[in-house]
């Protein structure tokens, strides 16, 4: 069967070096086949699908064989820049970011329609409305009017489909469709995907960090490290009997440890009827939430995106000022009723980590200053002790102290998430926060970044709130875990105990949803 496209001796080189960056790399994929491409960060797996959409960044060029239905065409001639979502189409990793803030998702699909298709605008809203169906979007009459923003991540990522979906393609690069998503909703998106490959007889390029999400869809799987290709085969080959180490090291990175036994101490925070309803929401986001933590104590809060565990992560740090009612007792003292020196004194004693390294750390600013920018603020500290503070902080993460006078964009997601940690250590906290930390990052970074907190955890004698819709890292930290559906609390408790004895359906859910990494 002749191949929908194939590619020979890929390379992808930076101007004016000869090294490439990625490959010499071949690949092909079948009408109706999955072709899983897999690595972690910096693998060059996003290098590979910008070149096949003769889409790369300037300054940097690709070379090779290209062929489309057996014709072959130059990268980035008018030829294959023509084929653009007629022929191949792409669904990126980010809906937030790709989706117009500002006009109705209605608009954007039907503006992609009437490009592609060359038809009138009334035909393009009926076949909008016809895309909206087929990927089973709730009320498409009322979601067209809609902007991003008032719509579910799942909700976003199906509208990104559908806008690829415009021009009626026959190849579909889908890049980290699932990285945002947790597991119920990345399972949905690519049972889906796995329906349109089979219905509209599409070629899907799938690109995942996620080993077992991808190898339950894809037919086929090539394993990338550091721009070169080093294992391919089926799915069920690949998975069942890896044979190069890095492969195998991926699959293991899957299996996250039992958490160890910690040493829990006193009562530190005391959270009780804590409600939080934002402006002209009808309902509240989080309903009477409550609990207690202690020293070195690991508290995960569980729960699928629109649950509300963010919104309590949150307003436990008081960084949701309006709407929110209850008690957030720092050893005692109400954190939502202090103000001025003493609400900066009580912050002063919670660090917190967000889920994007690359949001929450400034592109213009060396480490060293970001590291600094807590002890500048809150201490006396000049720059040289900022700096040998830093540096011991970078040690304690485990990177080297040459990291200081480099830039965020220097380092692979792991090891921005690792500095966004030791930022968060500056100020020696009794409680760490970290909100979906690792759910941007591949099994390797994410089993790291899992024993780096297990590590401190046990070290440093700090209290930790986990946020994740993540069940194996659930597994591998949780001393007591709570757990959140649409603002409530459905169950709490010992960890141990519930994964023994769920008690809520959502809960039993959440717990079957991923599949094995054998899958």
């Amino acid at each position: 069967m002749t191949p929908v496209f194939s590619v020979e001796n890929l390379q992808v080189h930076l101007t004016k070096q000869d090294e490439p960056l990625l490959g010499p790399l071949s690949l092909q994929c079948a009408q109706s086949e999955c072709l899983g491409l897999v690595g972690e960060s910096g693998s060059g797996k996003s290098l590979t699908a910008l070149s096949l959409l003769g889409l790369l960044p300037p300054g940097l060029r690709a070379n090779g064989q290209l062929r489309f239905f057996g014709e072959e065409i130059a990268f980035n001639s008018p030829q294959h820049l023509a084929l653009l979502g007629r022929v191949i189409a792409w669904m990126p990793q980010d809906a937030s970011a790709a989706l117009h803030p500002l006009r109705t998702v209605g608009d954007q699909l039907c503006e992609s329609i009437k490009v592609l298709q060359k038809i009138s605008a009334d035909q393009a809203k009926k076949a909008a409305l016809q895309l909206f169906e087929q990927l089973e979007l709730p009320e498409p009459e009322q979601l067209q009017h809609r902007y991003p923003h008032q719509l579910s991540g799942g909700q976003r990522q199906r509208v990104l489909l559908a806008i690829a979906l415009a021009g009626k393609p026959k190849i579909l690069i889908a890049d980290e469709p699932t990285s945002a998503l947790d597991p119920r909703l990345a399972r949905e998106a690519l049972e889906l995907l796995d329906s349109l490959r089979q219905k509209l007889q599409l070629a899907i390029l799938l690109i995942s960090h996620d080993l077992p999400l991808l190898g339950a869809y894809a037919q086929r799987v090539m394993v990338l490290q550091r721009g070169k290709l080093l294992e391919t085969g089926s799915s069920e080959k690949i998975f069942r009997h890896a044979e190069h180490p890095y492969t195998q090291e991926l699959l293991a990175a899957e299996h996250l440890p039992e958490p160890a036994a910690h040493v829990i101490g006193a009562s530190i925070l005391q959270v009780d009827r804590l409600s939080i309803r934002y402006p002209r929401a009808k309902i509240n986001a989080v309903e009477q939430a409550g609990f207690d933590l202690k020293r070195g104590e690991c508290l995960v809060i569980l729960g699928e995106s629109g649950s509300g565990k963010s919104s309590l992560g949150r307003a436990c740090l008081r960084l949701i000022r309006q709407g929110v009612s209850g008690s957030v007792k720092l050893e005692g003292e109400d954190i939502l009723q202090a103000s001025g020196s003493r609400l900066r004194a009580l912050r002063r004693r919670m660090g917190v980590v967000f889920q994007d390294p690359a949001a929450s750390l400034n592109p213009r600013k060396k480490i060293v200053d970001i590291i600094g920018e807590p002890l500048r603020i809150q201490t006396g500290m000049n720059a040289g002790q900022r700096r040998e503070r830093a540096s011991e902080l970078l040690q304690q993460v485990g990177m080297d102290a040459d990291a200081l006078d480099r830039y965020r964009h220097q380092f692979s997601g792991g090891q921005q998430q690792r500095i966004a940690i030791a930022r968060a250590l500056a100020m020696s906290p009794d409680i760490l926060l970290c909100d979906e930390a690792v759910s941007a990052l591949d099994a390797h970074h994410r089993a790291g970044i899992i024993r780096l907190l297990s590590d401190i955890l046990a070290t440093r004698g700090l209290a930790l709130v986990f946020i994740t819709h993540d069940m194996a890292c659930a597994r591998a930290l949780a001393d007591q875990l709570l757990v959140m559906d649409r603002g409530r609390i459905l169950e709490q408790g010992a960890a141990s105990d519930i994964w023994q004895h769920a008690q809520h359906p959502v809960t039993r859910a959440l717990i079957a949803a991923r599949p094995g990494a054998a899958s």
